[in-house]
């Protein structure tokens, strides 16, 4: 008897450890030194994260990381789908040692660089998710995919938003972008805070409808470039095949 309640304890402290996680965060923090020259976001959600990073003084975009991600005990386990900071961390396990400062702020360290991170929202709502793009309209039809090793991922959570295109076979990385969102009464809207492609549209704010159907996300509006699109995301732990 014992042994069945110590097991559903365990698993509900799994759950917990790595809801601890879910939201984003700024790194504030590195070695000991203010983080004031770029920022870094890192967004977390549902075993997956992404970051970017911008220079401050002109918005050019600096890089980007991310992929699946676990947390037990003061373990931190990383497994990166993309690194443009260095394309050899792609596909190997990580490990780093994390500890907490209260319940929004985390010092993860992997024994020669320590960085503190704090929570900026944890707040969610219908679109809050980890999502990878599988169909797209083209010519009044709708054309489905389906995500491989090329891939491309958008991950809300705490407010913000991060899209990656990348492939994690050939460590290639086609670009990316983020800021914050808001989704509320089938109006979805993104403010750009960097974007690899064109810093220039940093500041910018799009504007779509969107709808969840079936449990997929149902995206429609214009491009940063005037260019009308209609996208379909599916939950990224559901769709994408390894």
């Amino acid at each position: 008897m014992k042994k069945l309640i110590l097991l559903p304890l365990l698993f509900c402290f799994g759950i917990i450890s790595a809801q601890e996680l879910d939201g984003a965060w700024k790194l504030i923090q590195k070695n000991g030194e203010t983080v004031s020259d770029r920022e870094v976001i890192k967004i977390v959600q549902d075993g997956y994260f992404a970051l970017g990073s911008k220079d401050l003084s002109n918005n050019e975009f600096l890089g980007a990381a991310g992929g699946e991600l676990s947390l037990e005990d003061e373990t931190l386990t990383e497994i990166r789908d993309f690194d443009t900071y260095d394309s050899e961390n792609i596909g190997t396990e990580q490990e780093y040692n994390i500890s907490w400062e209260g319940e929004n702020r985390m010092e993860i360290s992997d024994g020669m660089t320590t960085k503190i991170w704090e929570r900026v929202s944890d707040e969610s709502d219908a679109l809050t998710g980890n999502w990878v793009i599988t169909g797209r309209k083209r010519n009044g039809e709708i054309n489905t995919m389906t995500p491989g090793d090329r891939r491309t991922v958008k991950i809300l959570s705490g407010g913000r938003f991060q899209w990656i295109a990348f492939n994690s076979a050939t460590k290639e990385f086609n670009g990316s972008g983020g800021g914050t969102y808001t989704a509320e009464n089938g109006k979805y809207i993104e403010n750009i805070e960097f974007f690899s492609r064109d810093a220039s549209r940093v500041g910018a704010s799009l504007d779509f409808e969107y709808e969840v159907k079936d449990g997929k996300w149902h995206h429609k509006g214009k491009s940063s470039k005037g260019e009308p699109i209609y996208e379909i995301w599916s939950p990224y732990n559901e769709a994408y095949q390894k």
